[in-house]
């Protein structure tokens, strides 16, 4: 599922795909990997570029984004320090307050149930935070005396 854009240009995914292409390489099929168990894990996920061609897949708010640099292929989860790693899948960015990220090397193996058992997590985070908003944004109801 991509989010519908303004008409200009190629959709989403069709711009991760053709990303995934152009790298050629160990980053293009790691992060075509990572791209199917992302959808296994969550069939309703929103492809978005961001950012001069980041792939984002969101799900009421950022799920993660896939950054390839030339020794590693970076999944940055927006919210990662909030999510239970019992597994510690992440191995990237753990000293920040908000994101936590998973660093692929050539070569390197993500546990796949535990990935998507983050995936799924992040989805139920955004869910809960965005149900939690309108919550908040609803007037009190007036009570007549």
């Amino acid at each position: 599922m991509s989010k519908p854009d303004a008409g200009a240009g190629p959709a989403a995914p069709e711009l991760i795909t053709e990303k995934i292409a152009n790298l050629g390489d160990w980053r293009g099929a790691t992060l075509a990997r990572m791209r199917k168990l992302i959808h296994e894990a969550d069939p309703d996920v929103v492809e978005e570029v961001k950012w001069g061609g980041t792939p984002v897949w969101s799900h009421d708010g950022i799920l993660c984004t896939g950054e390839t640099y030339k020794s590693v292929v970076k999944l940055t989860f927006a919210k990662g320090a909030s999510l239970p790693d019992p597994s510690c899948v992440f191995n990237a960015s753990l000293e920040g307050n908000a994101r936590r990220a998973i660093d692929i090397p050539e070569g390197g193996q993500v546990d796949e149930a535990a990935f998507k058992a983050l995936i799924r997590e992040a989805v139920a985070l955004n869910v809960a935070s965005k149900a939690a908003k309108k919550t908040a944004k609803k007037p009190a109801s007036k009570v007549k005396e």
